[in-house]
C-alpha cells in the first residue's frame, strides 16, 4: 500500500505523527508529509497504524492507495 498527504487539505493537526511517527512527520510549513520516497510502499508492520492515522485525520488529508 502507498500513502500520501494532500497538503491542500492538511490543517497541521499532527494526529498522524502521534499515531504513526514512523511514516509521518511535519514539514517546515507545519503540514504533514510522509517519510517515504515517491515509489516506496508502507512496510507491512506499519500498515495498521498508517490506516489508523488516515481514519483519525480530522481533515481527511491522508490518501491510501492499495
Amino acid at each position: 500500500m502507498r500513502v500520501t498527504v494532500d497538503e491542500d487539505l492538511c490543517i497541521g493537526d499532527e494526529t498522524c505523527v502521534d499515531i504513526c511517527p514512523e511514516i509521518f512527520e511535519m514539514n517546515e510549513e507545519g503540514l504533514a508529509i510522509t517519510k517515504l520516497g515517491a515509489d516506496e510502499e508502507v512496510p507491512e508492520s506499519r500498515e495498521a497504524s498508517c490506516r489508523e492515522a488516515a481514519e483519525s485525520c480530522p481533515a481527511e488529508a491522508i490518501i491510501i492507495e492499495e
